[in-house]
C-alpha cells in the first residue's frame, strides 16, 4: 500500500492489487515543460494533466491512456455508492466517463485516452476503486504500456505501467 498526503488535512489512500505488476508512484513531471495532450500525464508538474487539451475536468478526474492504436484498454471506476461509471450515463454522484476507447463509432479520433470526471455535484469522501483492463491486444504484440493519472480533490496520482496479456488488469483504491 501507497499512501500519500492531501492538503487541508485530507488524507488519500492508494492500493494496488491484481495481475499487473504494482506500479510505484512516479514524478514524471518537469515544473517548466509544456503539457503534451493525451498522455495521462502530469508534464509541468502543476498537479493537473492533459489540461488545455480539450478534456472534462472536475474536483474528481481518473484518465488513462495508451500508446498502441489497437488495443482496447478499459478504464472501470466505481464511485463511493458503489455505482460504476459509464458511457453516456451520469452516477448519482456525479461521475461522467466521456468515452469508450478505441470506440465502435471512432469518437477517439485515433487518440486512445479515457477519462471519468466529476461533472457536477459535491466530491463525495469514501473509496474510489479504479480498475484497469486490456480488453484485447487487437493485434498489438504485449506488453501494452498504459499511463494512469488521477485528481480526487486536492490531490493527485500518476504512474505507468504494462498490461502483458488480454485481461490482465491493474487496481487501485483512492479515499478521501
Amino acid at each position: 500500500m501507497l499512501v500519500v498526503g492531501c492538503a487541508a488535512g485530507e488524507a488519500a489512500k492508494v492500493e494496488n492489487a491484481g495481475s499487473a505488476p504494482s506500479p510505484e508512484r512516479t514524478r514524471t513531471s518537469v515544473p517548466t515543460a509544456p503539457e503534451v495532450c493525451g498522455n495521462a500525464t502530469d508534464d509541468n508538474g502543476n498537479a493537473l494533466a492533459d489540461e488545455g487539451c480539450g478534456l472534462s475536468t472536475g474536483l474528481a478526474q481518473f484518465l488513462v491512456a495508451w500508446e498502441e492504436p489497437s488495443a482496447d484498454v478499459d478504464l472501470r471506476v466505481v464511485d463511493p455508492n458503489g455505482e460504476l461509471v459509464e458511457v453516456g450515463r451520469p452516477t448519482k454522484s456525479g461521475l461522467v466517463k466521456e468515452r469508450d476507447c478505441p470506440g465502435r463509432k471512432s469518437d477517439c479520433g485515433a487518440q486512445n485516452l479515457e477519462v471519468v470526471y466529476l461533472e457536477q455535484g459535491k466530491l463525495l469522501r469514501g473509496e474510489y476503486r479504479v480498475r484497469i483492463r486490456l480488453v484485447s491486444l487487437g493485434g498489438a504484440d504485449p506488453p501494452v504500456s498504459v499511463h494512469f493519472w488521477a485528481r480526487v480533490g486536492y490531490r493527485s496520482y500518476g504512474t505507468s505501467f504494462d498490461l502483458t496479456r488480454p485481461e490482465g488488469e491493474w487496481t487501485t483504491v483512492l479515499t478521501l
